[in-house]
């Protein structure tokens, strides 16, 4: 093949090496508009796993590569004065100059023509003469820009300001150097890449960066290589201690915001893109050079795998697009918690650093635990000690009081939609659905949104309260729950507004009924999307009629016997629609200000509170987030949180979504537990309100780390507990929690036991002569150029060696 390639950074050199050693007959071209010595930037960071790719790939570049890392396993992290010392987490960086120049003296090596300090000639002129044309420009890229019709790009800056820096001072490990300043907090990611230097990045909120002062250069343009020196001499200052006399250096430091880049489509015809140019992930999780050497590495491999261009190039972005997708979710979570570390500056310093490594949600408690035992051991005591309870269970397993209701663990069956009454009347099903779940070990048991009249319902499976015979049938199954399991159980109030009169989920979700069998109502005339039935718009008289529904179902829960009342204020429905500015376009005073369209809402919550028992707690589920431009967002979220807590709401449930079918969700594992995080933060904790956290849950690990964050104060889980009805006494049994029995009833008590399996009952034989030495409770490798890489082994009674090829001494 002749091949141009635009770029030469990591990821177009590497790939120019790589397609040389598959055949040496490939012409490849290399475009670089800056000189070979020209190194903007200092350290590149790789994990193990890249690491081992590009060994199996090219073994004499990845032993060059090996002999200029540092490598370490420790994070420091440096707040309110002390250090906390994590270990177990494996790194290896190295110069960006060194690994540039290793790149091009192979590629010099190997043959590929690199045409330094020059320009490439146009991309279209190019793809006429060469067969295949590799856009590896960087963020700034040009092949994107020139063909963005093509790649259909999006770019997101975000709302911190940073400064890559470096310094002569050689740090020992990952350091987050965090700052509580007059302006806000400032943070500094900083870590060795050899003998002699680390990089020091600064970052801070761009109002914290303003009300410094950081500003005043805003307006200058500086030429490509030149630094913003009066802001490098204000760093100087500003972190003179964590520099500690030595120099802070510049290498086309300017300030920056970060921008996320996302492309609809990586190749066109024999045109791709790789690496930074494709897509872009924040520097927090440290992937930016890592991406773009593994898309070369796929990029080449599925060239010389396939026979044509398009179908290598289509198998190219098949195979990377998840993988890219996926680091750039956790990505995206680490740079928002950056954004947002000022909210976090009042927790406790052991949560605080519990929060900051498991910001991106891949690292969780237990992976912690498997790196770092003694670390999460203080984790465990400090949560115990922050909630004045006893260290005696995984965080999941402490009880909690929400309200007056005591609560045996923080676990919640959450509110799943059964579609399966008959005139609005739970029947045998209702029984065994949520007597199993309330069997299965969870605190606290949510019934499905219950509906408040016959028109309020979704569909004609859905059940309600809006007659006495309901009622006793609920009655039925509160008792059962009470008189068969410790677990409580809450009544969820709804009516389906917009989105009612609609068929079974199975038979078409949210598909109208054949004959409309009522009329679907909400705040405005608006449907839910394309071939929904067009709502009636409510009058006063229908607005008072509603209060009145949801008054004399609330009632009538409270006779039923429930312990708890979820006023449903989310996905759409009648309530949800009120707050939505994509529902609700009434110019009454209950439209137009987030105030006036949370007015009705808070009258219905208002008159279901008086009529509900007072020492009974109601909560509230809000949507976080409508998903689309013109809707409710993570900021309007807070103040509807608000203002339910002033009305006396005991715990806020954070979902987000189903208000439009325009909707696009950032789905992802916990993707909505940062809306109940910054709920929390902001309003809740203060106020002493509950905040529970709902959405792709899957795990007690997952629950654990959002708890053990401080993320949420109970986590409510819905589709696991249709694939597991007894998920929370098997999440006991899994974590060997030594009070597992007391969770399961009676009757079910010899099942607590996890069974044996035919690998976990076998013995083993012993293969070895000798057992291996205990190495000590937590293993830390640390960056020490001036000898060796030293590995301190911290044994019991804290004893610890430092111990290297030539010493082992206390």
């Amino acid at each position: 093949m002749k091949i141009a390639i635009v770029g030469g950074g990591p990821g177009g050199l590497y790939f120019a090496a790589l397609m040389k050693q598959l055949d040496p007959s490939h012409a490849i071209t290399v475009w670089e508009r800056n000189a070979p010595d020209d190194t903007f930037g200092f350290g590149v960071v790789f994990s193990d796993e890249t690491l081992g790719g590009i060994e199996n790939a090219d073994r004499e570049f990845a032993d060059a590569m090996a002999r200029s890392f540092a490598r370490w396993t420790d994070i420091d992290i440096h707040y309110r004065g002390r250090t906390h010392t994590v270990g177990g987490q494996g790194f290896a960086a190295m110069g960006r100059r060194e690994l540039l120049g290793l790149l091009q003296r192979r590629c010099q090596d190997l043959g590929v023509r690199v045409r330094f300090s020059m320009p490439a000639p146009d991309t279209d002129a190019l793809r006429a003469s060469y067969d295949l044309v590799v856009g590896a420009d960087g963020v700034n890229s040009q092949v994107r820009a020139a063909h963005r019709d093509i790649f259909r790009p999006t770019l997101d800056q975000r709302h911190n300001k940073y400064m890559w820096l470096g310094t002569d001072r050689v740090f020992e490990a990952f350091q987050f150097f965090v700052r509580q300043t007059e302006w806000g907090t400032m943070q500094v990611h900083g870590y060795p890449y050899s003998e002699t230097g680390s990089t020091f990045i600064v970052e801070m909120h761009e109002d914290v960066w303003r009300r410094a002062g950081f500003d005043a250069t805003e307006d200058i343009e500086f030429p490509p290589g030149a630094s913003d020196e009066q802001a490098v001499e204000r760093v100087r200052e500003l972190f003179a201690d964590e520099l500690a006399g030595h120099q802070v250096f510049a290498n086309n430091s300017k300030w920056l915001a970060f921008t996320t880049v996302r492309n609809e489509r990586w190749h066109h015809g024999n045109l791709v893109l790789v690496g930074d140019a494709a897509h872009t992930a924040h520097f927090s999780i440290g992937s930016g050079t890592k991406l773009a050497m593994e898309d070369s590495l796929a990029l080449a491999a599925c060239l010389h795998e396939h026979p044509h261009t398009e179908s290598a190039l289509r198998a190219y972005e098949a195979e990377r697009r998840p993988v890219v997708e996926s680091t750039q979710r956790a990505a995206q979570a680490s740079l928002e918690w950056f954004e947002n570390i000022g909210m976090y500056a009042h927790q406790e310093p052991t949560q605080f650093c519990f929060n900051l490594l498991t910001r991106s949600r891949r690292i969780t408690y237990d992976n912690l635990r498997t790196r770092d035992q003694e670390f999460a051991d203080r984790v465990d005591a400090a949560f115990a000690a922050s909630q004045g309870l006893p260290e005696t269970a995984p965080a999941m397993f402490q009880p909690f009081r929400l309200g007056e209701l005591e609560l045996k663990n923080r676990v919640i069956v959450s509110p799943m939609d059964m579609y399966s009454a008959v005139d609005g009347v739970p029947g045998d099903f209702h029984l065994v659905h949520l007597g199993s779940k309330a069997m299965g070990g969870a605190g606290l048991v949510m019934t499905e949104m219950v509906c408040v009249s016959p028109e309020g319902r979704i569909t004609p499976g859905c059940t309600g309260l809006w007659t006495d015979g309901q009622r006793d049938s609920w009655a039925r199954i509160v008792s059962f729950v009470h008189e068969r399991s410790t677990a409580r159980i809450g009544l969820q109030l709804g009516h389906s507004g917009r989105k009612g009169s609609t068929r079974l989920m199975w038979e078409g979700m949210d598909d109208p009924l054949p004959d409309g069998n009522w009329e679907p109502v909400g705040p405005s005339p608006l449907p839910y999307g394309p071939g929904s039935a067009v709502p009636r718009e409510l009058d006063r008289a229908d607005l008072d009629a509603l209060v009145a529904d949801f008054v004399a179902a609330a009632r009538r829960g409270a006779e039923a016997g429930f312990d708890l009342l979820e006023l449903h204020c989310a996905h759409g429905y009648l309530l949800s629609s009120f707050l939505s500015p994509t529902a609700n376009r009434r110019t009454d005073e209950y439209g137009g200000s987030l105030r006036a369209r949370l007015r009705f809402p808070l009258e219905v919550f208002d008159a279901v509170r008086a009529a509900w028992p007072a020492e009974r707690p109601v909560i509230v589920r809000i949507s976080a987030s409508d998903w689309v431009p013109d809707g409710n967002t993570e900021h309007d979220a807070v103040e509807i949180a608000r203002a339910f807590i002033a009305h006396g709401a005991d715990a806020i449930d954070v979902s987000s979504g189903q208000v439009t079918k325009d909707e696009r969700p950032a789905y992802g594992r916990s993707y909505q537990t940062p809306f109940a995080d910054r709920i929390r933060h902001e309003v809740a904790a203060a106020t002493g309100t509950a905040v529970i956290a709902v959405g792709a849950i899957a795990s007690y690990d997952d629950v654990n780390s959002i708890l053990l964050a401080g993320r949420a104060d109970l986590c409510a889980l819905g589709r696991t507990h249709l694939y597991d009805p007894h998920w929370t006494l098997h999440a006991a049994a899994e974590q060997e929690y030594r009070d597992a029995a007391r969770l399961w009833p009676l009757p079910y008590r010899a099942g607590a036991r996890k069974p044996p399996s035919a690998r976990t009952d076998a013995v083993r034989p012993r293969l070895s002569l000798l057992r291996a030495e205990d190495p000590g409770e937590t293993v830390h490798l640390r960056w020490v150029p001036s000898r060796e890489a030293v590995t301190v082994l911290r044994g019991p009674h804290g004893v610890s060696w430092a111990h290297s090829e030539t010493d082992r001494r206390p």
